[in-house]
């Protein structure tokens, strides 16, 4: 049985073990940690979420004491586990150097040292957060410096849900990204992740990726919905100064195929005759 523990709770780690415990009732056991981060999901002892997302407390009441523990011995399943998940939050400096725009890495740097010194065997620490590109790196330097002779995979795996719809957009994702090393160990790792949630999802919908594209995947998708709702409030501007209907016209723009998977491919410039002439 894989041993697979969560550390944080909330938004985030909260639905993605339920639904992994949920859906892998035979491949392993979760534990989920209260340790670290804020928001937490569930409280030791109590039956009820204290935070609301929609499905969550039906799927842990389905598996909580079958193959889902809480837990805040962070260190005894830390020490444990096959799999480390980490999902605590991601702040943004509010004092120092870069306050107000460098991302604060204070609970992701205690979550690794304490996986560094508790460590008895070698492990895959899946990175849940949305981190900066090269995080990973860093979080690789702590567990490397520290490792005892423990030897570490890192995976990038961000989440792509809707807070409060949470449930439903793991059970029926889009995709799934595993963002590993291109090496024989790292690929072994990406192997154990997809094999994870292949229990599920489609095999066409898991996409591998190296290790730094998994993190810049994440930042990229976030950057190109705030730029389609940049877009779209533009059009709003000058749909009042012309008559024009914004919500006609969003339905209109959105029906074109190619705003889906096409023409999202680099290239030195606009190609096709009338494609540039559009936009003059």
């Amino acid at each position: 049985m894989v041993k697979i523990y969560r550390i944080g709770v909330g938004y985030v780690g909260g639905p993605t073990m339920a639904v992994i415990t949920l859906t892998l009732q035979e491949y392993g056991k979760v534990c989920a940690s209260m340790a670290f981060g804020i928001g937490v999901a569930y409280k030791e002892g109590v039956g009820k979420a204290s935070l609301f997302l929609l499905g969550l407390d039906d799927v842990v009441k389905q598996c909580r004491g079958k193959n889902l523990f809480f837990s805040t011995d962070v260190e005894r399943h830390a020490a444990e586990a096959d799999i480390i998940f980490v999902s605590v939050n991601n702040q943004t400096k509010t004092r120092g150097l870069g306050a107000g725009k460098a991302a604060d890495f204070t609970y992701w740097e205690s979550a690794t040292r304490m996986i560094a010194e508790v460590s008895m065997s070698d492990k895959i620490v899946v990175e849940k957060s949305t981190v900066p590109v090269k995080t990973t790196k860093a979080i690789e330097k702590i567990l490397t410096h520290n490792s005892k002779g423990i030897k570490y995979q890192i995976i990038s795996n961000p989440k792509f849900l809707a807070e409060g719809n949470a449930i439903k957009d793991l059970l029926n994702t889009d995709r799934v990204l595993i963002g590993g090393r291109e090496t024989p160990e790292g690929k072994k790792a990406i192997e154990a992740l997809t094999n994870m949630y292949g229990q599920w999802v489609p095999k066409d919908r898991i996409l591998v990726t190296n290790l730094w594209s998994g993190e810049l995947s994440k930042l990229a998708a976030n950057a190109f919905f705030a730029q389609k709702i940049s877009y779209v409030n533009a059009m709003l501007a000058l749909c009042e100064a012309t008559g024009s209907n914004v919500s006609q016209l969003a339905h209109n723009v959105r029906t074109d195929s190619r705003n889906g998977p096409k023409l999202l491919d680099a290239s030195i410039a606009f190609s096709r005759f009338l494609l540039p002439k559009g936009h003059t």
